[in-house]
C-alpha cells in the first residue's frame, strides 16, 4: 500500500537537499503516517485505517463516521 493517508489523502511530497554550496539533489518528503485501529459502533466491528496524525485529530474532532463518510466520497477508502 502506498505512502497515503485514508482520511485526508496525504501524500508523498518531493523536494530538494540544499547544500551550504547550494548544490540541489532531490529527495521526499513523507507523510507522519501511523496505523490505527478504529471501532465503528453501528457497524460492531474494527476497521484498520493508515492516517496521518492531521487525519487522527480529525477523527478526534468530528468522529470516526462522519470522516469515513467523506473519505468514501473523496475517493480515499473504497
Amino acid at each position: 500500500m502506498a505512502r497515503v493517508c485514508q482520511v485526508t489523502g496525504k501524500r508523498t511530497q518531493i523536494g530538494n537537499n540544499v547544500s551550504h554550496a547550494n548544490n540541489k539533489t532531490k529527495r521526499k518528503f513523507f507523510p507522519n503516517l501511523q496505523k490505527k485501529k478504529f471501532f465503528i459502533p453501528e457497524e460492531g466491528k474494527w476497521i484498520t485505517l493508515k492516517v496521518s496524525t492531521r487525519g487522527l485529530k480529525t477523527i478526534n474532532k468530528r468522529g470516526i463516521n462522519s470522516v469515513l463518510k467523506e473519505a468514501k466520497e473523496k475517493g480515499f477508502i473504497n
